[in-house]
């Protein structure tokens, strides 16, 4: 569905379950157990919501995926208690696609809202597999004879009938079992959000041979592929019950006092609030990017695995949610009383059913493998094209092709390198891209660069990254080129965008100075506008430090003070300037891995042109946050963690490490929590794309992005054993290897462009709305 289609059908929702009192049903639910979950259905059939996914021809309303996952988030949001998601999804889309004479006229009752039949497939604790073992069953004449039990069958007391699998002969087999069949006996379990549960036990129940609703691998595949779905539309009701927490306790926080203040004005409050949520955020990009997925006819293996990453990321998101939103509240979210504790329960149940967050992990890793799909070495055939239609290039065919470009001209000696690379190491590569016409891949074409859409880009970085290919110095292509393209006269562009591109201009940054930190408004290096026989000019003084590889740029980028008598950040412009202006001393820091990747720089009475003004005088806080947003996306991209995550792979390879299954299971969750910063990477990419201004929020993938890397680079180092200790480069399958370069890496990613802790700040004031 479109934008507009699914905002239209998440407002209808939200309205809905506000006018039937949705939250104060639950709360009667669980105030009197089994006093019914269906006591709403008969509304939610008026609203053709019974039967959302089922198609049109059957009188359902042929949902896709994403606008069901609107209704089920907006349920979440309000913890409804009808049973949408054990019927409306799990049994609906399993009739929808068995589509025989008996399903159909099962689902028509389903959809009429006159039967709520559940589907009986689980036989052991913790089993995701659609795969009956125990239960069987046997065809006699006339007859079908079935034998075993299956557990946690959803909606319990309240269901009109059980689609049951079974192993017949050879193959899966679907049945359909009425209530008060003879030899059905049913347990009925009280859940801890008010709903029920029933455990199941057939004993020799005889049915008609018209009970069997399909069999075979077309039954089996029914099976997984409603199994799949439901899970994902479980990871939309999860996230919403986690996004309405958020906003409970944020609401809390802002009107409860303590010592004079409001609560939500303690930093240590705040912190927890802006985890809470960048968990939720990303989770939202995870769904996203799965809902995108599954409406393109996924094989039902990776549509396995894309459930699994879905309901992974959104169930631990909830469930942290959950915890913190009560730990903020303090007593009162410990008492019934509260509000949240309805949705607190509704977590702890949906988290528990259909899968938790381990098991979704598991199988997630089990079905992607322990390596990557995209790293198959199939050969390009064709030329490297300079340009082309990149938007409409399959995503297979373009990384074959950026593969075999990259063994081909990209040196093997720099494959994997541990260290910072200099320019004197990247400039043949550097120059290699640019004569191809591929050094600024998210550039647009019209300031020649690739102008790769979002999926392309991030292809493009996972290529470059699984081949161990090293970052060139590149603050030209990354910060000032994107910032004068929106910012910069059209003489400055035609002036310094071409010599960036083709490397004549190597850029640092000079932002931070001593003693200001992440305070950029701090600053006190000092421009003074003038007028000589050569034109207007500024003379600059004061000092920039930790300035990234400043002694290979002969460029920088910089604020500087022009008006000390305004605020602090209204007295501040924007300049570029030659580093090989007479005036400038670079003077090299090394860092804790023994590698000069920072530079104080130092400018003592320095000219610079006034024509490197970059926006108006005194306007340069304006830029510098538009700035800052650049660096934030590029700081928040998947590159880092990605090197870091095959490093650990190579590694795990090496010493067989994915034997051990403590091992394998936490691969597993950092494999997800890379490619769920990758989802979120791409929806702030797209909004750099459509030349939009980044949000406040984009402080998100910093963190996230920078925690990833340093949590892979600790597993590394743990993982590496006696070789954690040993200093510099080994050598590993004949290539580079350095155990504690990512760690050592990452904890520098967590301190520049503005520590984790002042983003968090950023968003607790500027997204999150709290006290100051």
């Amino acid at each position: 569905m479109d934008f507009e289609s699914l905002s239209a059908m998440r407002e209808a929702a939200l309205d809905y379950f506000v006018r039937s009192r949705a939250t104060q049903r639950r709360r009667a639910l669980m105030e009197q157990p089994g006093a019914g979950e269906a006591q709403g259905w008969n509304a939610l059939a008026e609203l053709g919501w019974t039967g959302m996914l089922a198609p049109e021809s059957a009188g359902g309303l042929g949902l896709e995926l994403d606008g069901a996952a609107e209704i089920l988030r907006a349920a979440g949001e309000h913890a409804a208690p009808e049973p949408l998601l054990a019927v409306a999804v799990l049994s609906a889309l399993l009739l929808a696609r068995l589509d025989t004479p008996a399903a159909r006229a099962l689902l028509s009752d389903l959809i009429a809202g006159h039967s709520l039949p559940a589907l009986a497939w689980q036989e052991s604790a913790g089993d995701l597999s659609a795969v009956p073992l125990a239960c069987g069953c046997e065809r006699r004449a006339g007859s079908v004879l079935l034998q075993g039990e299956k557990l946690m069958v959803l909606p319990g007391s309240a269901a009109s009938g059980w689609l049951v699998s079974a192993r017949g002969d050879d193959d899966a087999v679907i049945l359909w079992v009425p209530r008060s069949t003879e030899g059905v006996s049913e347990t009925v379990v009280p859940l801890v959000d008010g709903g029920q549960a029933s455990s199941l036990r057939f004993e020799q129940v005889a049915l008609p041979s018209d009970a069997v609703l399909a069999e075979g691998p077309a039954a089996q595949e029914a099976l997984r592929r409603a199994l799949a779905a439901g899970q994902v539309l479980q990871a939309a009701e999860l996230l919403g019950a986690g996004q309405a927490m958020l906003s409970q306790t944020l609401a809390y926080l802002r009107t409860r006092s303590q010592f004079g203040k409001p609560i939500g004005s303690f930093q240590a409050l705040q912190h927890r609030c802006v985890d809470m949520f960048i968990h939720l955020e990303v989770a939202q990009a995870t769904l996203n990017d799965v809902l995108a997925l599954t409406g393109a006819g996924l094989p039902v293996e990776r549509l396995e695995a894309e459930a699994s990453r879905a309901n992974a990321r959104c169930t631990a998101a909830a469930l942290q949610a959950s915890r913190t939103s009560v730990q903020l509240h303090g007593a009162i979210g410990y008492t019934q009383e509260c509000d949240l504790s309805l949705f607190y329960k509704r977590v702890l149940c949906l988290s528990a059913w259909l899968g938790n967050v381990t098991a979704h992990q598991h199988r997630h890793g089990l079905l992607a493998g322990e390596g990557d799909a995209t790293t198959s070495t199939a050969g390009w055939t064709g030329e490297f094209p300079r340009t082309a239609d990149w938007a409409s290039m399959p995503e297979a065919e373009f990384r074959r092709m950026v593969r075999s470009f990259l063994q081909q001209r990209y040196p093997q000696a720099l494959r994997y390198l541990s260290h910072r690379a200099r320019w004197s190491e990247m400039r043949d590569w550097y120059l290699t891209l640019s004569a191809q016409g591929w050094i600024a891949p998210a550039w647009p074409e019209a300031h020649g660069g690739m102008g790769l859409p979002a999926d392309k880009l991030i292809a493009w970085i996972e290529e470059l990254e699984q081949y161990g290919v090293a970052r060139a110095p590149d603050q030209g292509i990354v910060m000032i080129g994107p910032l004068l393209i929106q910012h910069g006269t059209p003489e400055q562009q035609q002036r310094f965008l071409p010599r960036i591109l083709s490397g004549e201009h190597v850029w640092c940054q000079g932002y931070s100075e001593p003693g200001a930190g992440s305070d950029l408004a701090g600053l006190r290096t000092e421009a003074i506008a003038g007028r000589d026989a050569e034109g207007d000019h500024f003379i600059v003084n004061g000092q920039k430090i930790w300035t990234t590889l400043a002694q290979d740029a002969n460029h920088i980028f910089m604020l500087v003070r022009t008006d000390k008598g305004a605020r602090k950040q209204e007295g501040i412009s924007f300049l570029l300037c030659d580093l090989r202006t007479p005036g400038i001393t670079v003077r090299p820091i090394h860092t804790l891995a023994g590698e000069p990747e920072f530079c104080e720089v130092f400018f003592d009475s320095v000219r610079v042109p006034a024509g490197n003004l970059v926006g108006k005088l005194h306007g340069g806080w304006t830029i510098a946050k538009a700035l800052l947003g650049f660096e934030r996306i590029f700081l928040g991209s998947p590159k880092q963690s990605q090197y870091a995550l095959g490093q650990l792979a190579r590694l795990a390879e090496a010493r067989r490490l994915f034997a051990d299954a403590v091992f394998a299971q936490r691969f597993a969750a950092l494999r997800l929590d890379v490619a769920d910063l990758t989802a979120a990477y791409t929806s702030f990419a797209d909004i750099v794309r459509a030349g939009k201004p980044l949000p406040a929020s984009v402080s998100l993938l910093k963190i996230w992005a920078s925690e990833t890397y340093h949590r892979i680079g600790a597993l590394l180092v743990e993982a590496g054993e006696e070789q954690g200790a040993v200093a510099g480069d080994q050598v590993l399958d004949g290539q580079t290897f350095n155990v504690l370069s990512p760690l050592i890496g990452s904890t520098a990613a967590m301190i520049y462009g503005g520590t984790n802790e002042i983003q968090r700040n950023i968003l607790a004031r500027q997204v999150l709305d709290l006290p100051a």
